[in-house]
């Protein structure tokens, strides 16, 4: 699970990659369509889509001379649930580090 982690975390580090998923968000899209909002080269803009493809964060299928892109859900949902656990587990560390200051404030000097 880490090297997939480690694949989707790299993969969502670049914003034009992220523009990519919020825009698969509402629906699958071609690709020259994924591209017109960016200003780069579309060999360019490939190497973003195979990025993604790599971190299995989105797929693409050949539909004639079209190439359709469609957003993968499973390893969005794996990271959701690895930032649940950091989350659950910051959230405890905390609330007994306040504790602990609460008792330290309550007690006489």
């Amino acid at each position: 699970m880490a090297n997939q982690l480690d694949s989707f975390f790299a993969a969502l580090a670049d914003p034009t990659r992220r523009a990519v998923i919020e825009r698969l968000a509402r629906g699958a899209a071609p690709v020259s369509e994924l591209h017109a909002p960016h200003d780069m080269a579309l060999p360019s803009f490939l190497k973003h889509i195979g990025k993604l493809e790599a971190a299995g964060l989105v797929r693409s299928e050949k539909k004639g001379r079209t190439r359709i892109v469609h957003i993968e859900a499973a390893p969005l949902k794996e990271a959701e649930t690895w930032l649940h656990q950091q989350r659950a587990l910051w959230e405890g560390r905390l609330d007994r580090l306040q504790s602990l200051a609460e008792a330290l404030e309550r007690k006489p000097s």
